[in-house]
């Protein structure tokens, strides 16, 4: 096993920014987009039992609003994780950062 010398160390910082989230993360930010909808929806159809003979109009909004809110909780729940639109800098070939070790280089301009 080769030990590094103190002028071979890669002191490159790599930059992680444009990594995904980690799984816990996304499925608990799910989780908690669909609790507050859920407490909405909650919240709207008790609206419209209180509202009901006070102001029909707006009881029949809380009631649709009631009833539309779980199928675009539950969509939005299940929509899977965000799409990572280029690979981050770390992950990146730094073909023109390095230099190959010259026996690689030697075989490299023989094939």
């Amino acid at each position: 096993m080769a030990r590094w010398r103190e002028d071979e160390k890669d002191s490159t910082v790599y930059r992680i920014t444009g990594a995904r989230q980690s799984l816990d993360d996304d499925v608990r930010g799910r989780q908690r987009r669909y609790i507050v909808a859920m407490v909405i929806r909650t919240v709207a159809v008790l609206l419209t039992a209180l509202l009901w003979n006070v102001s029909l109009p707006l009881a029949v909004v809380t009631l649709a609003l009631g009833v539309a809110l779980p199928y675009v909780a539950v969509v939005i729940a299940n929509a899977g994780r965000e799409n990572v639109p280029s690979l981050p800098s770390a992950l990146a070939a730094p073909s023109a950062t390095r230099a190959l070790p010259p026996a690689q280089q030697e075989a490299q301009k023989r094939s």
